[in-house]
């Protein structure tokens, strides 16, 4: 399995197997703590080989500078199935988010597992500001 895109973005579809991504950002400003950051998507995509094909396990999720979990996990059994025509397959995951709770500034990221090893991580980092500076 090769990781393709992990992406932390404000949006992401998936239409018959062409991943949309809009918006990929790493920082949140914030005017305050605990920050809430409205909706934002995470997008996987994934590309596996003839041999891989079966069962898996995939799980994201979000962990604090301390190592502690911070918000949304999401595990997921996914089959691997490749068509008897081609060599390797795709498959794009998308985690939506809405109402991501921040509880301080500082360091996160958005971790990938693949059948229990980590494979990938998102670094995102809130930044609290002042009144006058635009947030996002």
């Amino acid at each position: 399995m090769e990781v393709e895109a992990f992406l932390l973005c404000d949006c992401a579809t998936d239409q018959q197997g062409k991943l949309n991504v809009l918006g990929a950002f790493d920082r949140l400003y914030t005017r305050k703590i605990p920050a809430v950051h409205p909706a934002c998507a995470v997008a996987l995509r994934m590309r596996f080989d003839k041999f891989e094909e079966g069962e898996h396990t995939i799980k994201i999720n979000l962990i604090d500078a301390d190592g502690n979990p911070a918000g949304p996990v999401f595990e997921q059994p996914i089959p691997v199935r490749i068509p008897e025509n081609d060599n390797s397959c795709i498959r794009d995951i998308i985690l939506n988010i809405q109402g991501l709770k921040l509880g301080q500034t500082g360091e996160y990221r958005f971790d990938f597992a693949y059948d229990g090893e980590q494979k990938a991580c998102l670094p995102l980092k809130v930044i609290q500001v002042k009144e006058n500076v635009q947030s996002e």
